[in-house]
């Protein structure tokens, strides 16, 4: 059974949702990539890459607590940066790090793309989260 969520508190995705949990002995979530948008739609840190990674941290704390999980609890993250300068990637991955993120650790990738989906995003994270027993359903 897969069960999809979409968060009340943040702005509602076009065409995909926040998260699915799968039952497969352990449950799982796989969240859709967090943006850093605001509940309204509005793009938060214009220009800045910290500011964008801080946000699209908090939706994805957002996310996991919908489904029951938390930060925690994931296992795996993709890391998206509009950016090919190391010191860029350097300083998202330090506010990942900051996070909770690396409580697990957690596998993750971070990886310098060209261009996301909203206009002037410049950071993006997906994530697969375990769903811990005694979590809602």
């Amino acid at each position: 059974m897969i069960r999809r969520v979409t968060v009340p508190s943040l702005f509602p995705p076009p065409a995909y949702s926040h998260a699915s949990v799968v039952e497969a002995g352990t449950r799982l979530a796989f969240l859709a990539g967090s943006v850093p948008l605001d509940a309204h739609g509005e793009l938060v840190g214009p220009g800045d890459p910290v500011r964008q990674a801080e946000q699209v941290i908090a939706n994805l704390t957002e996310q996991l607590a919908s489904v029951g999980s938390d930060l925690a609890h994931v296992v795996a993250t993709e890391v998206y940066v509009v950016s090919g300068e190391p010191a860029v990637l350097s300083a998202v991955w330090s506010v990942v790090e900051a996070s909770g993120l690396s409580t697990g650790p957690h596998s993750s990738t971070l990886i310098g793309v060209a261009c996301l989906g909203y206009t002037g995003q410049l950071v993006e994270i997906t994530a697969t989260a375990v769903v811990p027993d005694g979590a809602p359903t």
